[in-house]
């Protein structure tokens, strides 16, 4: 028998959009015994947040330039483009492990990275082969320029951890990458005459 307030066996449903209380907001820290100022930890989190928003948006470029491939080098490209897409995915659960490490929020929501990140916003459409490498190359240099000032100044307030990753993950990794985008837009034909 059932009443009013139990269900019968079976008819059990989760709850739903229920409200929740906000524990920590995006931009602070909390303490954690790692060894590391409440200063540098929050400089640290705001740089590694642009990093891994940009990031999240250069992984997004990379799977869509994946899909929309075409042309002579289709094959090629489709397969690296979906590579470094797998290697960037790589670097953004990186980051935002590094962020929730140092006592930060991560920024992940979608919506969230659009509204803070650097890197500027591709045509809905399709674009020309070259016009999409280029656009990838611009956004690997931007994220270059800031992990490389990103890592000085987290060697700067003694947060080795950070700047260890920026350095062995992000920096070589993006530098790789803009080599291998780069040589794709040298004009060599692909046979001599």
């Amino acid at each position: 028998m059932t009443t009013a307030h139990s269900p019968a066996v079976g008819e059990r449903r989760p709850s739903s959009h229920r409200a929740g209380v906000l524990v920590q907001e995006f931009g602070t820290v909390k303490q954690f015994p790692i060894g590391l100022s409440q200063e540098a930890r929050v400089s640290s989190c705001r740089l590694l947040n642009q990093l891994l928003a940009d990031t999240q948006i250069l992984y997004g470029l990379y799977k869509k330039h994946h899909w929309l491939m075409r042309g002579v080098t289709f094959y090629q490209l489709h397969l690296v483009l979906d590579k470094h897409a797998g290697e960037q995915l790589d670097i953004v659960d990186a980051l935002a492990e590094r962020v929730q490490t140092l006592g930060g929020v991560a920024v992940g929501d979608p919506r969230h990275v659009a509204e803070i990140t650097s890197v500027p916003r591709p045509p809905d459409g399709v674009e020309e082969v070259p016009a999409m490498l280029s656009r990838l190359l611009e956004a690997h240099e931007a994220i270059l320029v800031a992990a490389h000032d990103a890592a000085a100044r987290a060697a700067g307030s003694g947060d080795d951890g950070t700047n260890d990753l920026l350095v062995s993950q992000v920096i070589r990794t993006g530098e790789l990458q803009a080599w291998f985008l780069a040589e794709h837009l040298v004009d060599t034909p692909l046979v001599r005459a």
